[in-house]
């Protein structure tokens, strides 16, 4: 089979691309330059509205920097207050089918960290008590031994 000599030129329709991929190609980079050139244009716009502008930003400065801080915060806390609300409103919806005993996502993390520490509790209780009746007996041979 090896001494069988291999045809050195490649056939064309090889290394050719499909009609679909050229097709593919000439869409992507047509999307790409249309793309390419607004972004110039938007950046165009906004360089030359930017200078057009800049006047009367800075007459007009002492007015709108506090009042665009004051909206900025005003926004700001709005949109936490909500978030709040919405994070609260959720919480009690988990809790409410928790109870009800509907199984919510999470449940099986709760009950496992609920029995853990519930197990850790019992022990401490134990050691506590062993150490108190330890140290009774210690503080009895001690009055006893005087």
């Amino acid at each position: 089979m090896s001494d069988q000599p291999k045809p050195v030129t490649p056939k064309p329709y090889d290394s050719a691309p499909s009609s679909r991929q050229a097709v593919k190609f000439l869409t992507a980079a047509t999307i790409g330059t249309i793309l390419l050139v607004l972004s110039g244009l938007t950046l165009t716009g906004t360089v030359i509205a930017l200078i057009i502008a800049t006047p009367a930003l800075v007459v007009f400065s002492p007015i709108l920097v506090p009042a665009g801080i004051v909206i900025f915060l005003a926004t700001t806390g709005f949109l936490f207050s909500g978030c709040c609300g919405v994070t609260a409103l959720m919480a009690l919806s988990w809790l409410y089918e928790y109870v009800a005993g509907k199984h919510p996502p999470g449940a099986d993390q709760l009950d496992y960290a609920r029995m853990r520490i519930a197990n850790k509790a019992r022990d401490m209780k134990e050691r506590a008590k062993e150490y108190g009746q330890y140290v009774h007996h210690k503080a009895q041979e001690a009055t006893q031994g005087s």
